[in-house]
């Protein structure tokens, strides 16, 4: 049979998803080591977006074949008891074997959470991005939704994308403020390599005054990554929610 899980992590101790010879510092590695467990044979699981080093996850969806059978909750209990404490399986299902969780999702959305205060948390420094200057959430809110369509976005491409097509339909970009934490939210069919840290870092510059919102409509337009500026660390960055049929 074929299940999906849902998977929530915190990414500081990782070198991001995606399992690499000789490094077990991936989340990919702790997760099949755990289900192989439960299983009792090898698994290997399909993610439905990779996810950098130091990039956290709420919502990420992976599925995966095998022969063994358990009840879903003991996937979950199971896995769980194999699991670090920075990693969570939250949820189990049965798919048909048409399910895949990358190629059958429709969206995603992604999060970006900037602390936003002179004085930077303790709490909060592996889990959110630290901004030092005064940040305007409206002009933020305002150049984002030069973004919101279907575009070419070369200019919030990582150098080392091997994405087909630079085209992305966004489907929204929201900023919001909630005391010291300014709040991206972008839904999308897909994304680029880094262009979620990308659009953040365009929006932080706007929101310190430094640019215009206006200049978000004109990096998006130029299709060159080295106009957009810098992009944004990957501790503030998080895999929200897959979208299927």
């Amino acid at each position: 049979m074929r299940i999906a899980i849902g998977v929530e992590y915190k990414g500081t101790n990782y070198h991001g998803w995606q399992k690499q010879k000789d490094d077990n510092a991936t989340v990919q590695h702790v997760v099949e080591k755990a289900l192989s467990s439960v299983a009792d044979h090898k698994v290997d699981v399909v993610c439905a977006g990779r996810t950098d080093t130091g990039v956290h996850a709420r919502g990420q969806v992976i599925h995966f074949d095998t022969s063994a059978k358990r009840d879903l909750k003991n996937w979950i209990s199971g896995g769980n008891c194999n699991l670090p404490p920075d990693v969570s399986f939250r949820w189990a299902r049965e798919v048909d074997e048409g399910f895949h969780a990358r190629f059958s999702a429709i969206a995603r959305r992604y999060r970006y959470i900037i602390f936003n205060h002179k004085i930077c948390s303790a709490l909060f420094a592996e889990q959110t991005t630290w901004h030092y200057h005064s940040l305007d959430h409206e002009l933020m809110h305002q150049a984002a939704q030069h973004l919101v369509g279907k575009h070419d976005f070369s200019s919030f491409r990582g150098c080392t994308c091997q994405a087909y097509s630079p085209v992305r339909d966004v489907h929204f970009v929201n900023v919001r403020r909630a005391n010291n934490l300014i709040i991206i939210d972008i839904k999308a069919n897909a994304f680029l390599l880094h262009m979620v840290r990308n659009v953040a870092g365009v929006l932080l510059a706007i929101g310190e005054g430094k640019k215009p919102p206006e200049w978000a409509a004109e990096v998006l337009k130029v299709c060159d990554r080295t106009v957009a500026g810098i992009t944004a660390p990957p501790q503030g960055l998080y895999f929200q929610e897959v979208y299927y049929p």
